[in-house]
Parts: structure tokens; sequence; C-alpha cells
């Protein structure tokens, strides 16, 4: 099982390169159903995969003017807070054991799947759901510039902010992250097209960067709480960013958007396994 496991890092980038999005949102059920890790640290080893290709799609954007770094730095400073703040004090002070429901014990590690669940279900729908040509690029965190990576750049207009809507979103941002170890990214995008005024692609690969900065920085709350196994994360980190770049050869000869969907009610029936499993066969 912990073969197959690497070979999902591999489907994770290949998901990210081909559609867009949705691949790192398998991440955390794929190291601990897969892989054998507990939920706590697979959320900690989330928020460093997930950063690290997330690091790998933003500089693609970069290269075609296509970052703002002041929105990215006006969003990610209380999101990247938040993360730490979630992943470094709260996330340890939880207790083991929670409460009971019926003959259910809902543990520590029990919440934080269902939480992650819930998170992969509306992941799911953003996906599936009937897309607009220039609302294939909201899905969450991905390598989405190979879908703009030949264009030519464009004169993009200056943001304008919406300083408590983005400081509000970039805290319950954070502590999501935090919390489930994934980027949110089909909730910063909307966030910055809302309270930034940034245009579609713009603040796709603004999102990339402010998931990457809350994400990596996240994650070093949890070097102080656990002993981290850099070799394995190198490795996975590897394979999967290796996916990336096979899956972005392969989308310019793959039509993406009926891929995106399937992809989609895939994510949304994995979504409904966790919290079957977690409930009822726990």
């Amino acid at each position: 099982m912990e073969i197959f496991g690497y070979v999902a890092a591999l489907v994770i980038g290949l998901s990210l390169g081909l559609i867009g999005g949705g691949g790192s949102i398998l991440t955390v059920p794929v190291l601990v159903y897969m892989i054998g890790l507990n939920p706590v640290i697979s959320t900690a080893y989330s928020l460093f995969i997930v950063g690290l290709t997330s690091l790998v799609g933003s500089y693609k954007f970069y290269k075609k003017g296509l970052v703002s770094l002041k929105t990215a730095v006006v969003f990610g400073i209380p999101s990247i807070i938040s993360v730490y703040i979630t992943r470094r004090y709260i996330v340890p002070a939880i207790p083991d054991e929670l409460f009971t429901m019926g003959d259910l014990l809902v543990t520590k590690d029990i919440m934080l799947m269902l939480l992650f669940a819930g998170l992969m279900v509306f992941a799911s729908l953003s996906m599936i759901r009937q897309k607009k040509k220039d609302d294939v690029l909201t899905d969450d965190n991905a390598d989405t510039a190979i879908d703009i990576a030949h264009e030519q750049p464009t004169v993009h207009a200056k943001p304008k902010f919406n300083y408590g809507g983005i400081l509000a979103e970039g805290l319950v941002v954070g502590t999501i992250t935090g919390l489930v170890g994934a980027g949110g990214g089909f909730l910063i995008i909307p966030a910055l097209v809302l309270f930034s005024k940034l245009d579609m692609k713009m603040a796709v690969g603004t999102s990339l960067l402010i998931i990457a900065a809350k994400s990596l920085l996240g994650f070093v709350g949890d070097i102080y709480n656990y002993d981290i196994n850099w070799t394995f994360l190198a490795i996975f980190s590897t394979i999967s960013i290796a996916g990336i770049f096979v899956g972005s050869f392969l989308s310019t000869k793959i039509h993406a958007d009926k891929l995106k969907v399937s992809f989609g009610w895939f994510v949304l029936l994995m979504g409904i396994y966790i919290l079957v499993k977690e409930i009822f066969l726990s």
C-alpha cells in the first residue's frame, strides 16, 4: 500500500499539471490511508507538500507578470499568522479524545479527517459545477500556469483593497489551512477577486504565492511539535513535482475541462468515503 502511496504522489502532480487544480486535496487522504501516517502528522506534511508545489506553480505565473506581490503581502500576512498559530499552538492543544456520539468516540484524528472530508466535498463541487470559460481557473492550489503559459503578458489594473474583508478572509483561510493542511485556493481566489479587484488570472497566480507562503511558514510551527521525516518529505514532494511537469506537457494535448469535472466527482466520492469510514467504520 505504501508503494501505491508513492504512485499517488505522482498522480497528485499529474492532476495539478493536467487540470490546474484539485491534486493537493488528495494529499492528506493519501498520507493517511496509503502511507499509514496519523492524521495530525499528515496535515503537517501536507502543508510542506502543498506549499512546495504551489511555489513551483507561482513561479510560472510570476514569469508572466501574473502575481500581485502587494496583494500577496496584504492577504498573506493575516493568513500566515493564523496558520502558524493554528499549527504551533491550537492543534497540539486539542485533546486526543473530544466527545462521544452514541457508541462513537470522536478523537482529534477523527475530527481532523471529518473536517478534511467536508473541505473535499466543497472543493469537489467547485470543480463539478458548470463553468464559464474564465471560471476554469478558480480551483484550489494548482499549477494553473499551464492554462496560460503560452499567452502574452497583459496590462492589469492596480489592486484596490477592502482591508476589512481581506483581513477576515485571511484569518479564516489560514485557520482552515492550519487545521486540515490544504491550501484553500478555492476560497482565496474568489476573495482576491472580490476584495482586491484582481482579474481571474492575476488572482490565481497571486493565490498560489499566498498558499506557498502560508503553507511553508505554517509548517514551521510543526517543526517544534513533531519529529519530521525529511527524507520521506523530500521523496514524496519530488515525485509530486515531477508529476506536475509531466501533466503540464500532457495538458497541451488533452482538453482539461472534462477531466476537471471527472476529477471533481472522484474527489466528491473520496470525501463521502472518508465521512462514512470515520463515522461508521472507525
